[in-house]
């Protein structure tokens, strides 16, 4: 094993990543909270503007760990014609698959490289606001925190939606409809759903829930807004899994991920009519992912026709951003920690190894909230299930 390979498994380098991460998303939490306070009141533009380049900081630590850290990479299958046209000059309204533990960060590679990661927006449960940093990061950047009631949720989907559409510059709205993370168990759950409800039944999809999407798409008409359709995979045959601890680790992996826009206007206004255009929807996504798991091609089984395909280049802004951080945050910290354990005081000693053991736990707390072990449950009740 060469020496880069041992210093991406070592724990050390790992604490230090957590280090960096979570002081960098205390000191952003701290200038989004003051900006919030004290320049929203008075100009939402502005505060938008700056929280853009905030998130940014934020967000793209993570997005170098899976490109330049790990090496990943994507294979994107899009209309190419549509893609220079349209994509990061439009709001977006992103209907997403969610089967895997970093299927979410790899739409923010996505992202970063058309240049709209910093106002990446997304439907969270409610809970998700307390956790520090990237939660209260959520918080400020106006993402949609759900309390899955419907009567509360239908409020703030409406009031959210037109906060967001009034975005400055591009941003992009992310919805998982299935509502989780797609598990084996869950799917059992939602088969038997559909089939007492007489909805299509899928194969590697969970039915998707039509509440969210039906109440959102009203405040987003004539708002320069577009759904895009997104599919992401990863091969099964893989012995690299496509996890947050195997990126950590440097392990490699690669997504296949494919994208469609739908210009607004083809949802029906009508709630029941939209509500069976994301079933059909859903029903094509199905069968992309048949075709995936079974040829290891979107396109091959899956009667969609096969778009452009190609590589976009990773930019050098996420490593030199968190080059950045990296010198800011550890230099004080590693010396302040030093002088500690070097001190003779016990008490100081403590502290240090307290200080240490805090990040290693917020980075287990970060990790755990991606493992498809420790997903929310929520969709394994058949009489939630609407």
């Amino acid at each position: 094993m060469g020496l880069m390979a041992t210093l991406k498994q070592s724990t050390v380098i790992h604490l230090m990543f957590a280090t960096t991460f979570f002081t960098s998303g205390l000191i952003i939490n701290f200038f989004q909270c003051f900006l919030y306070f004290g320049l929203r009141p008075f100009s939402r533009y502005f505060y938008r503007k700056i929280n853009y380049y905030l998130c940014y900081s934020f967000y793209s630590q993570l997005v170098f760990v899976a490109e330049w850290w790990s090496g990943s990479d994507a294979v994107i299958y899009i209309d190419k014609e549509e893609f220079d046209k349209y994509y990061g000059k439009e709001h977006a309204y992103l209907l997403m698959n969610h089967s895997y533990e970093i299927d979410w960060l790899f739409g923010w590679v996505f992202c970063e490289r058309v240049g709209v990661l910093g106002n990446c927006k997304a439907y969270a449960k409610k809970s998700l606001q307390y956790i520090p940093t990237l939660g209260w990061a959520w918080k400020f950047a106006e993402c949609i925190f759900l309390e899955r009631n419907w009567n509360k949720d239908k409020q703030i989907i409406a009031s959210q939606i037109k906060e967001l559409a009034e975005y400055p510059d591009s941003i992009w709205l992310l919805l998982y409809p299935e509502g989780t993370r797609f598990t084996p168990q869950k799917l059992v759950a939602s088969q038997k759903f559909a089939q007492e409800k007489g909805l299509p039944v899928l194969k590697y999809h969970l039915t998707p829930r039509i509440k969210g999407f039906t109440a959102s798409i009203p405040y987003m008409r004539g708002k320069n807004t577009a759904i895009y359709d997104i599919q992401i995979h990863f091969k099964p045959d893989d012995p690299v899994k496509p996890t947050i601890t195997n990126l950590l680790l440097g392990k490699r992996v690669e997504a296949h991920l494919h994208m469609r826009r739908i210009a607004l206007e083809e949802v029906p206004e009508d709630e029941e009519a939209a509500a069976e255009w994301l079933y059909k929807l859903y029903q094509r996504k199905d069968r992309l992912a048949e075709s995936f798991m079974q040829t290891g091609d979107l396109f091959a089984t899956s009667g969609v026709p096969r778009p452009d395909q190609f590589r976009l280049k990773r930019r050098y802004y996420t490593l030199i951003n968190t080059i950045g951080w990296a010198v800011v945050v550890l230099v004080p910290v590693l010396y302040y920690l030093v002088n500690l354990f070097l001190s003779g005081s016990t008490i100081y000693f403590s502290i240090g190894v307290g200080i240490i053991f805090v990040f290693y736990l917020l980075m287990q707390k970060t990790i755990g909230m991606s493992e498809i072990s420790k997903s929310s449950s929520y969709g394994t009740d058949d009489k939630k299930s609407k």
